[in-house]
């Protein structure tokens, strides 16, 4: 008979089946429960008594029991550095990213500070643009978005002026994108939005790279789309954008 010390790493989140997997059945894991060598964190999930769980726990947790999911968007670009200068305040909850419906105990384990899930995203069968992040004592790997990648992500939901200002500033300080791996995320994505956008941001931070990207390659669909109401038209990508933005005009939010 398998031993949960033998199959069951201290921080993992699984549930009956994951351990019956293992060897341990049913009875095994009400052994386990009684004895209080294992713990329920919500019903059907469970882990051994130990340190107060981090996120970082339940995205490898997830990966662990077979859902394709990834750290992205905002999260991503704070980790990446492009973001640091606008977490004031309440630290933002982790986007959380998949093609896949991801079970509701996700959200009721308690973690700080919370998630919140993105159903795909831009890239919904594209695996392109990831990287591996290790974590904890045994340096097990979370999947995070490029800084590329995440720039795409997080134009795809972009809805408001103070967004687009906040990632126009987070763009003056990407010059080091790679164009190459641009490319092909553009040509790859199926947000026409977040394309235009992230495009149109590019164009204006007026970065080297900038210039290596082929538009002509890209589809960017076709008739015009309003980002924010009462702004102005770009000419070349068609979207409508803040004025202060446009003119490069932009000033601190904060």
């Amino acid at each position: 008979m398998a031993t949960l010390d033998f199959a069951l790493p201290e921080g993992l989140l699984v549930d009956r089946a994951w351990l019956k997997s293992r060897g341990i059945e049913n009875t095994t894991v009400d052994y386990y429960l009684r004895s209080g060598k294992l713990e329920a964190v919500v019903h059907g999930i469970y882990r051994k008594p130990g340190p107060p769980l981090k996120w970082q726990n339940v995205v490898y947790s997830l990966n662990l029991l077979g859902y394709d999911v990834h750290v992205g968007h905002m999260t991503a670009l704070t980790y990446h550095g492009y973001a640091h200068f606008l977490m004031l305040g309440k630290l933002p909850s982790i986007r959380l990213l998949s093609p896949q419906r991801l079970p509701t105990w996700v959200e009721k384990v308690g973690t700080f500070p919370g998630f919140s899930m993105m159903k795909a995203g831009p890239f919904p069968y594209v695996k392109v643009g990831m990287t591996e992040v290790p974590f904890g004592t045994w340096d097990w790997p979370i999947c995070y978005s490029s800084p590329e990648r995440a720039f795409i992500e997080l134009t795809s939901t972009i809805d408001s002026q103070e967004q687009i200002l906040q990632a126009s500033l987070m763009m003056d300080g990407a010059v080091d994108l790679r164009p190459t791996l641009l490319q092909e995320l553009l040509e790859s994505s199926t947000s026409i939005k977040a394309k235009r956008l992230f495009l149109w941001l590019a164009r204006t931070a007026g970065h080297t790279w900038y210039q290596y990207i082929d538009v002509s390659k890209i589809d960017l669909g076709v008739g015009k789309r309003q980002i924010v109401p009462g702004g102005k038209l770009d000419a070349e990508f068609l979207i409508t954008v803040p004025k202060e933005a446009q003119d490069g005009q932009q000033e601190p939010i904060f």
